[in-house]
């Protein structure tokens, strides 16, 4: 397998252990406040941000594991721990998004006095803590599947904490206390809305599913442009993690070259490949008129 070295993006873990602690903070004020207020809201976005706690903490473990080496036991390393992270933070915010329905639903025929003045000052405090959390993640957030599932965490704790604000605004001023469910049964259903390309995303990458992005069949007619090169045929590409892109495939030569001259034809290969389609580790074996039944090629 060659492997082309690219410049990667450096993710901050100590980022993750400040908006741990920031998260912390609010999450145990929330749930404090919300017992004293009643405010159902208060207590679903106390949740939420505990769910944001745990997914950081995983995250974090998750993103010390994928920047160990590999070794002879662990020949890829830990670096589809990430992954595993991404797929088991969106889950959670499914969960708790479900468990907000249900408990939105309940108080909904059940609407009973809120101490709005608390709800309101402590979702001012939950927005800025979680803007701040927002702020240091956001630039990982667009290189790593990782720190964009505990970057959406964030984001949407920040908004259910706006949208406990605005609830807890119009129950002062109108009385209107049924609208804690409203906003906790929107709250929960953008939980529902974000989670989803997270899981397909994860999931995608965790199956060894092509990517999205990539046509194999233009992969092919690249590489058939190339002088030496016969048909390109047993193609998997699949993605380790965010930041390696791979390639296995068997290369049938137009001429039966030496070992020296196949090298040379490799290399124009992998920058093809890299160029065109950011594919940084490639594993091409290659042959000459090697009879097979078993061969899938695809076709220009």
């Amino acid at each position: 397998m060659t492997k082309i070295e690219i410049h990667k993006h450096e993710v901050k873990g100590s980022n993750l252990i400040l908006s741990i602690l920031l998260n912390l903070l609010i999450t145990i004020a929330q749930i404090v406040g919300g017992i004293i207020s009643g405010s159902l809201a208060l207590i679903s976005d106390a949740l939420h941000n505990f769910s944001d706690v745990l997914s950081l903490v995983f995250s974090l473990i998750a993103h010390k594991l994928s920047r160990r080496k590999a070794s002879i036991n662990n020949t890829f390393g830990y670096k589809r721990a990430e992954l595993i992270a991404a797929f088991i933070n969106a889950i959670t915010l499914i969960i708790v998004a479900l468990y907000l329905i249900f408990e939105a639903a309940t108080r909904f025929f059940h609407p009973e006095p809120i101490k709005s003045g608390l709800v309101i000052w402590l979702a001012i405090l939950g927005i800025v803590v979680n803007g701040g959390s927002v702020l240091l993640l956001k630039k990982d957030s667009k290189h790593n599947l990782n720190m964009k599932s505990a970057y959406l965490h964030l984001l949407t704790d920040m908004m259910a904490s706006v949208a406990v604000l605005v609830g807890g605004l119009l129950m002062k001023f109108y009385g209107w206390f049924w609208v804690d469910s409203v906003m906790t049964l929107l709250i929960a259903m953008y939980l529902i809305y974000v989670s989803y390309d997270l899981i397909k995303s994860a999931t995608k990458m965790l199956m060894l599913f092509t990517p999205d992005f990539i046509d194999i069949k233009e992969v092919v007619r690249e590489v058939h442009k190339i002088k030496g090169v016969n048909k390109l045929h047993h193609i998997h590409i699949w993605h380790l993690n965010d930041e390696e892109l791979h390639l296995e495939a068997h290369l049938d030569c137009a001429d039966d070259i030496k070992m020296s001259e196949f090298n040379v034809l490799l290399n124009e290969i992998e920058m093809v490949l890299y160029n065109k389609f950011n594919i940084n580790h490639t594993n091409i074996q290659p042959e000459f008129k090697k009879e097979d039944p078993k061969h899938f090629i695809v076709q220009d």
